[in-house]
């Protein structure tokens, strides 16, 4: 199979919960929504995209009075805009926390920013004397990321930046290997032969956690597989949530050209150096190094790079590296 287009490294079916109202669906408080036609023109061709509204989930009409947080940004109350009454706290967590314990089956999450509910991040926070801070997270949001602090998540607005885009598609598709290792059953092979298959994945972030990684698996005796397991995934997702700089690109570019250097005559060689160069400068996007070493590879197999995820970290179909 050519690096090209490698289908074992792109998994299949994977899920990721949506606010509801991201989709097109009539849920909002007004009764309208706030489509997204990224997720609904694009990222629903490669996943299936599962719907959350929990206002809607707790029994609140269609439209119904707003609410907003109230109180502790760490502990905050959910109540109504105009009528300080209705407070829905508890339903919303009761909620939030039956869902957070059904998340097996999701590989991601992309939350509806500022709302009460699903905001991820800086969602207002009022005080008592009504003023409003940035410091709060959304009750049904805080849940599902404290009960998997692996799940990748991202706010909609957030995945306009090409960067953060990309690192959330590609540690979604990570975490659906990940997932698929676990559930075909733990063991040290297959945990080496993951590492082995993501090392040009993570040298793209960090050669120093790439050295920290193989120190781990360099003696799984030490302790219990499953413990190594987890600080090794812990460790993974948390290196590749910031996007990778040019300049760590094509430090891992670099080191597959070595992979070409008996293939390639000096002319082909140099051109190769040459457009990696030009793209550290910013003179074009990732995916022209990319489609290049592709073709290459695609001509002079190499039974290694052929597992490597970097290559391939998601399909094709989804161009996003044209914008790094």
């Amino acid at each position: 199979m050519s690096t090209t287009e490698n289908s074992t490294n792109i998994p299949a079916g994977i899920k990721i919960g949506v606010s509801a109202c991201l989709l097109g669906n009539n849920v909002r408080f007004d009764g309208g929504h706030k489509r997204s036609r990224f997720l609904t023109d694009a990222l629903a061709d490669c996943f299936e995209l599962v719907a959350f509204c929990p206002e809607v989930a707790i029994g609140m009409g269609i439209p119904r009075q707003p609410i907003r947080l109230t109180g502790d940004p760490e502990n905050p109350e959910a109540v109504g805009v105009k009528d300080r009454q209705l407070n829905v706290t508890q339903p919303l967590r009761d909620y939030s926390r039956q869902v957070a314990g059904t998340l097996d089956g999701l590989c991601g999450f992309i939350f509806k920013k500022d709302s009460p509910s699903c905001g991820m991040t800086r969602v207002k926070v009022y005080n008592d004397k009504g003023m409003a801070e940035r410091t709060g997270t959304g009750l049904f949001a805080r849940e599902i990321m404290q009960a998997d602090p692996l799940l990748p998540v991202e706010e909609e607005g957030r995945l306009n930046d090409a960067g953060l885009c990309d690192s959330f598609i590609t540690r979604v598709y990570v975490y659906a290997r990940w997932k698929a290792l676990l559930q075909a059953g733990l063991s040290k092979s297959g945990l080496l032969d993951f590492h082995a298959s993501h090392k040009f994945l993570v040298m793209s972030h960090s050669t120093a956690v790439y050295r920290e990684l193989g120190r781990l698996l360099s003696d799984l005796n030490r302790r219990k597989l499953q413990a190594t397991a987890d600080i090794y995934i812990s460790k993974l997702l948390m290196t590749l949530t910031p996007p990778a700089t040019r300049k760590q690109h094509s430090n891992a570019l670099q080191h597959l050209l070595g992979y070409l250097k008996k293939d390639l005559g000096p002319a082909y060689r140099a051109d190769l150096a040459s457009t990696i160069d030009g793209y550290r400068r910013g003179d074009f996007p990732l995916v022209v190094p990319i489609r290049m070493l592709q073709h290459y590879f695609s001509i002079h197999a190499h039974p290694y790079i052929s597992r490597q995820v970097y290559l391939n970290p998601y399909p094709q179909a989804l161009p996003l590296r044209n914008s790094l």
